[in-house]
């Protein structure tokens, strides 16, 4: 059975809701939480403040690196966050249900 990871990922507002939805249809996540925040940062020089989506994916320790392509080549940032953790602790019965989701379906 894999691992879990929880992957975080911020995204603009505008498509976040879009974005996630293609991680869950393609496998790459089982789950992902979207919660509104603001984000204060620098970028380029400067100090930014901007209203931004904190992706919560939950995903496993196969799909790590197809998420992170995908993330990669479908973000709108030129340098996405991408901040992949280990749980010290997941239900059994949770990590069968990633383990299931996740799965990559076999091409025909």
């Amino acid at each position: 059975m894999g691992s879990a990871r929880i992957v975080l990922v911020t995204h603009p507002p505008r498509g976040a809701r879009a974005f996630a939805r293609g991680l869950v249809e393609r496998r790459l996540a089982a789950c992902v939480n979207l919660v509104a925040l603001r984000s204060v940062y620098r970028w380029q020089g400067k100090v930014e403040d901007a209203g931004e989506v904190l992706c919560v994916v939950k995903t496993t320790a196969p799909r790590v690196r197809a998420l992170e392509k995908h993330v990669r080549e479908e973000h709108p940032y030129d340098c996405p966050e991408f901040v992949v953790l280990t749980p010290a602790q997941v239900a059994s019965s949770y990590l069968r249900w990633l383990v299931d989701e996740t799965r990559a379906t076999r091409s025909r």
